[in-house]
């Protein structure tokens, strides 16, 4: 209403000021005080209609995230947290279906044959591990099926990370494992069955995806991921952004565990990411020093790169 008034006011001829220039004047102090008191009335009105709908300080509180002050997302029906954007992955391993090298090929082989030898199953507490859920903490349907492979590394020695999964933890917030471990000699720890729930990462996701199991907790990649753990090497017990690397043997142990995780559960080598990737946080940055050129090597003498 304001607008057309002001519309029409404009289309009158100047010539209308020049005869009637007093009252012309009059007519715009009138219209000016009326636009004024006519804005007045609509957002006072504004603001009364809204008043009724504003949150309360709990309720803006209860907004601001209670991990590293982001604020909680939800969902369009208000209660339920989404997860944060996607943050593309884009995999180091590339796909290579010829220079293939033969006696990496060799070697893999006859080691897999042998693996009695170097790879055993390790029991830990049960509280540090559980069934995969097909439902998330609002009742919604969840893919429980293995889609991710996130890799780790230990900071301190194997053995100090089995003590720490053979400790009950009864609290969901101290529960702690991997599926598989890899010592720096190239053993293999198998300690969680890959079909169950493994609890290597906390607030985590990947590609736009995570599964919230408990209400009290945030989102993470458990319910669909696979973890597995290299022993870091000794001088890499600390919180520094390097270290020497891990071992041929390692990466050879890890070329294998990959191998039979990808064709059990039809996964594609950009699967595998690592700790650092999901970790929504940004408090996690292993594995350290990783070669990825030397996984690449590995699979593809496997044969598990050469995909579409």
């Amino acid at each position: 209403m304001v607008q057309h008034f002001l519309n029409r006011f404009r289309k009158q001829p100047f010539s209308l000021l020049r005869r009637h220039q007093t009252t012309a004047l009059s007519a715009v102090a009138i219209g000016s005080i009326g636009v004024v008191v006519l804005g007045w009335l609509l957002i006072d009105g504004r603001m009364l209609s809204i008043a009724g709908n504003r949150p309360s300080l709990l309720e803006l509180l209860d907004q601001v995230s209670d991990e590293g002050g982001a604020k909680r997302k939800t969902s369009s029906l208000g209660s339920i947290p989404v997860a944060p954007l996607s943050r593309s992955w884009r995999s180091p391993l590339a796909r290579q279906c010829s220079r293939i090298d033969k006696g990496t090929r060799s070697r893999l082989l006859s080691l897999q044959k042998r693996s009695g030898a170097w790879r055993t199953f390790v029991p830990i507490d049960p509280t540090n591990f559980g069934k995969r859920f097909s439902q998330d903490a609002f009742g919604r349907r969840l893919d429980a099926s293995p889609r991710v492979i996130v890799l780790h590394e230990t900071v301190y020695s194997v053995s100090s990370a089995v003590n720490t999964f053979q400790t009950p933890h009864p609290r969901d917030e101290d529960q702690v494992s991997y599926h598989t471990l890899i010592s720096g000699d190239g053993r293999v720890l198998d300690l969680v069955d890959p079909l169950m729930r493994a609890y290597g990462a906390g607030y985590s996701a990947f590609l736009g995806e995570w599964a919230i199991t408990n209400k009290r907790l945030k989102g993470s990649v458990n319910n669909f991921a696979l973890h597995l753990s290299l022993e870091t090497p000794p001088n890499g017990a600390n919180g520094r952004s390097g270290h020497s690397g891990y071992s041929s043997q390692q990466y050879d142990a890890l070329a294998l565990v990959l191998s039979e995780w990808m064709k059990a559960f039809n996964l594609p080598p950009t699967s595998v990411t690592t700790h650092r990737h999901v970790d929504i946080g940004g408090e996690r940055a292993d594995p350290r020093s990783f070669d990825w050129s030397a996984l690449q090597v590995r699979l593809a003498a496997l044969g598990d790169l050469c995909v579409p």
